[in-house]
């Protein structure tokens, strides 16, 4: 592991992540709303702080929330972004002359990769962030067919 990341991951305290890479949350909002969409009361706003270095990856996911990714330091960000249906595969970086902020909409799957030594950067999700809202698609076996088969070039980020 790269030394900058290494010291980042000790000095921010990050911890693994379910999905890939290291995170700490810095921020719950202490405001709660109900999303539309039934799915009960959620803080407004949620942040945090997340590492990926170079040979790991934030495997495929979606959440019910609208994301906002920030970055801070490092390498860009590759995100590999599926509309809700498996149709349609975006790619996107993040960071340096690529842009500082990536936008990715409730129900979009999602993957990401540093392409460098490290990738920091920070994530603000509204409605807030709830582990009961987070779908890793190793655990849906049809979404991960599907993309074994119409996208099998991202299919490794599983």
């Amino acid at each position: 592991m790269h030394p900058r990341a290494a010291e980042l991951i000790r000095i921010l305290d990050l911890r693994p992540h379910p999905e890939g890479g290291h995170y700490r949350e810095v921020f719950r909002s202490p405001a709660a709303v109900r999303p539309a969409d039934g799915r009960g009361e959620r803080s407004a706003l949620t942040a945090i702080i997340f590492l990926l270095p170079a040979g790991e990856f934030s495997r495929w996911h979606r959440l019910a929330s609208d994301e906002v990714w920030h970055h801070y330091e490092g390498y860009p960000l590759e995100f590999v972004v599926l509309d809700g249906d498996l149709e349609r595969c975006e790619r996107r970086l993040l960071g340096a002359a690529h842009g500082p902020v990536a936008e990715i909409p409730a129900g979009s799957w999602q993957a990401a990769r540093p392409m460098g030594a490290f990738a920091l950067a920070g994530c603000t999700v509204g409605p807030g962030f709830d582990f009961a809202d987070f779908q890793l698609m190793a655990d849906d076996d049809a979404a991960a067919e599907a993309v074994r088969r119409r996208f099998p070039d991202v299919a490794g980020l599983l």
